[in-house]
């Protein structure tokens, strides 16, 4: 983007760039609200915040995984998996249990609670889809983009 150092004027090039509407981040931002809202009502009566469902999902694909494996699936630091990790035990969800020869080490392992959830979770997803008025296979395509996306920009940020 070219900008006079002096004056502060954009090119009208630039500044149709600029437009908001135009902004791949603001329609990705702006979909992400759009479905928490649509999942909200759903989770409500799961008992889940969008973040905990996220997590239940990867414990309902792979069971008994340590915390790290979870963040990296799920995309979230311990700081931020942790005190969720610990609203699911209380929950019910989820058991945490330390490795014994690796007190640093926590499993989570799914309790038969958090493991009926998944029953309620398919219902809605089904309702969630059809709400994203999107064919299954324009869903599939959308959700590899998105994918590669972020594959790509963790890739920057790495560099």
């Amino acid at each position: 983007m070219k900008t006079s150092i002096t004056t502060g004027k954009i090119s009208t090039r630039d500044m149709v760039s600029l437009r908001l509407e135009n902004q791949l981040c603001f329609a990705i931002y702006s979909a992400s609200l759009a479905m928490t809202k649509l999942y909200r009502p759903f989770l409500l009566e799961l008992n889940l915040t969008y973040p905990q469902y996220v997590v239940m999902m990867a414990l309902w694909q792979r069971d008994a995984v340590t915390v790290s494996a979870l963040g990296e699936q799920v995309a979230l630091d311990s700081g931020t998996l942790t005190p969720m990790l610990k609203r699911l035990e209380a929950l019910g969800f989820i058991s945490r249990i330390r490795n014994p020869q690796d007190e640093r080490e926590v499993h989570i392992r799914l309790t038969s609670a958090g493991a009926k959830l998944q029953k309620a979770a398919a219902v809605m997803h089904d309702k969630i889809a059809c709400a994203s008025d999107c064919s299954s296979t324009d869903r599939k395509v959308l959700t590899k983009a998105l994918q590669q996306l972020r594959a790509s920009l963790q890739a920057s940020i790495q560099s």
